[in-house]
């Protein structure tokens, strides 16, 4: 891979890591509302669905920024954006609205984020991560 790519890995994974862990962390200091939130969107098991989210955003967002197991956590983050995806952010299950033109944008921004994480799970975090370092020494 050349330099630039490597480069673009980089930034793009501190970029998609922050997009995860800054909402993870606005999850603990929202906490009821996000609960609220997710119970008027009829999440199952909100209870222990909302915990077990703000730790795999956070900790597999780290995990994307150092590039420490970036394929798998990228993968994971791929599925955890889809489920959300679906339902935070139902557009189709709403009449026509700007509320609805929002979700709309929301679902298929996250269609974009789950696009890039795809692709790191594909290439790979690139030659500045831990992973390219214990490839490296072993």
């Amino acid at each position: 891979m050349r330099v630039i790519e490597n480069i673009c890995l980089l930034l793009g994974r501190l970029l998609m890591g922050t997009y995860f862990i800054l909402p993870g962390l606005q999850k603990i200091t929202n906490y009821q509302t996000m609960t609220d939130y997710m119970l008027a969107h009829s999440v199952p098991a909100t209870a222990f669905l909302l915990p077990v989210t703000i730790v795999i955003q956070i900790l597999l967002g780290l995990a994307i920024i150092i590039g420490f197991k970036g394929k798998l956590a990228a993968f994971i983050l791929a599925g955890l954006t889809l489920v959300i995806s679906i339902y935070m952010h139902d557009f189709w299950s709403m009449a026509e609205s700007l509320e609805r033109t929002h979700e709309t944008q929301n679902f298929f921004k996250n269609m974009g984020i789950m696009a890039g994480l795809l692709m790191v799970s594909s290439i790979g975090t690139g030659w500045l991560s831990l992973d390219n370092r214990k490839a490296n020494n072993l």
